[in-house]
């Protein structure tokens, strides 16, 4: 039977999208409802009508599933970041668990029985909000034109006035609020999409959750360094007297785009960077070891988002390298150095790739600072770089790792691993689509998957990190 837009039907849900979306079917016919979990009873009524399937808007939960509780933040059906809030975090794991599990069948091409043989238990986190290191916070007026700042809402741009969001870390509240009380105040306007006009674009509020430090970086829509704020200097006495905050600065950023950063930074107040501290743990009982290597962040850096459970990432990939301390390493899409400064302490030598010129300077300040001289960093493109040395016969390689952004490795990247075939590849991934992806190159390569554990950096979301080991079987 086929429906159409706007028809409202009753349906239980029986399974669950990889984008959070709640699926079931009604005389054949299959639904996707956003915000729904797995064994409610749902109305929903269509907005989005295929001939064999359709999206629809839940209208209202006639029969809660066993798994369904009630979500902290009231905006998060709006604002479409935590996607699976309303699931408990048991149900959010097995969630995670199986989403790994069918991208390496499905799109990896392996084997299910073989997938359970290798496949070890997701890691949870001891804390599913406010674990969030970084926060970027649009700036705007709402209809009445009153100054807002909180999250787009899902797939559009309109802000969702919300100071208090509930995996960001708890300070962000006092520290948005004080932003805004100084721009009505001091008649700051904030930026407008449409028109090019205003100052304020986002908040980016950064915080080291070991150190207690906190960033806060304002992105300003201006052309010269001279003209960020007026009367800064009160915005400054306000913000100083928070808890931890040790800087505070503008990145300027006057092109029309969605990039959020700027590339000029200039600081108002206190330090360039903030710094925390990453731990290694025991992978069996996930417990720290007391060996930590610390960071310095500044506004353009990336660093994992939820430092605590970065330390679990990073310590399952360092038992999958299974390094000796006799090994050429290769990290790439290094970022400021997170994983290769863990695989420095073990390995005989650490290069690492990465694009951005200021998490290299950032990556090679993080190995002196911590006192690593093994390690040397490259800036460009992964697949260049590494491509350009092996030609050059300057990439040999025990192992090779890689953390790419959500889109994956280059294909070129891929085929040089390949040529150069490090005995293991360890691969870490957001995305574990387009990671299950690039390793059916890698197994048809030669190289077959070993190992794969999740780790739940995202709790609340739908997203989930992966660790995979590969070993080399064949030339």
């Amino acid at each position: 039977m086929e429906y159409t837009k706007n028809d409202i039907l009753t349906v239980k849900i029986e399974d669950i999208g990889d984008n959070g979306e709640g699926i079931g079917k009604v005389n054949g016919y299959t639904l996707f409802v956003k915000d729904a979990v797995i064994g409610d009873t749902v109305s929903c009524k269509i907005v989005k009508a295929k001939k064999n399937y359709a999206y629809a808007r839940l209208m209202e939960i006639l029969e809660p599933s066993k798994i369904r509780v009630a979500p902290v933040c009231k905006y998060h059906r709006q604002c479409g970041g935590c996607q699976i809030q309303a699931m408990s975090y048991e149900a959010q794991l097995a969630f995670k668990q199986n989403k790994v599990r069918s991208h390496l069948i499905r799109i990896g091409g392996l084997d299910a029985e073989y997938v359970d043989r290798i496949m070890e238990p997701i890691v949870g986190g001891e804390n599913h909000f406010h674990y969030r290191n970084k926060a970027q916070f649009p700036v705007g007026t709402d209809k009445d034109g009153n100054l807002v700042t909180g999250f787009y809402a899902g797939r559009t741009h309109d802000i969702i006035a919300n100071t208090d969001c509930a995996l960001g870390a708890e300070e962000n509240k006092e520290i948005l609020e004080c932003i805004l009380k100084y721009m009505k105040e001091c008649g700051v306007p904030a930026y407008d999409e449409k028109t090019g006009q205003g100052a304020v674009r986002h908040i980016l509020i950064r915080k080291g959750f070991d150190s207690g430090e906190i960033m806060v970086c304002l992105v300003i829509n201006s052309t010269r360094r001279g003209e960020f704020l007026p009367e800064k200097e009160k915005l400054i006495h306000e913000l100083v007297k928070i808890r931890g905050m040790s800087s505070i600065s503008v990145c300027i950023n006057s092109k029309r785009t969605n990039v959020i950063m700027g590339e000029d930074v200039y600081t108002m107040w206190g330090k360039r960077t903030i710094s925390d501290t990453i731990y290694a743990v025991d992978t069996e009982e996930f417990a720290r070891t007391g060996q930590g290597v610390t960071f310095c962040i500044s506004p353009l850096s990336f660093y994992q988002v939820n430092s605590r459970q970065a330390e679990k990432v990073y310590s399952v990939a360092l038992e999958y390298a299974n390094l000796t301390g006799r090994e050429t390493v290769w990290d790439l899409y290094c970022g400021i150095g997170t994983i290769s400064l863990f695989l420095a302490k073990a390995a005989k030598q650490v290069y690492g790739v990465e694009v951005i010129p200021q998490a290299i300077e950032d990556a090679r300040r993080n190995a002196s600072n911590n006192g690593i001289d093994n390690v040397e960093f490259f800036v460009g493109k992964a697949e260049e770089v590494l491509t350009e040395m092996y030609a050059r016969g300057e990439a040999g390689a025990d192992v090779i790792v890689v953390d790419p952004p959500r889109k994956g490795c280059e294909k070129e990247t891929l085929d040089t691993i390949i040529r150069i075939g490090p005995e293991r590849v360890v691969y870490v991934s957001c995305d574990s689509a387009t990671m299950a992806r690039d390793l059916k190159v890698l197994c048809d390569g030669g190289y077959r998957v070993e190992k794969v554990r999740g780790i739940d950096q995202f709790g609340q979301t739908v997203h989930v990190e992966s660790v995979i080991m590969m070993q080399l079987v064949e030339k």
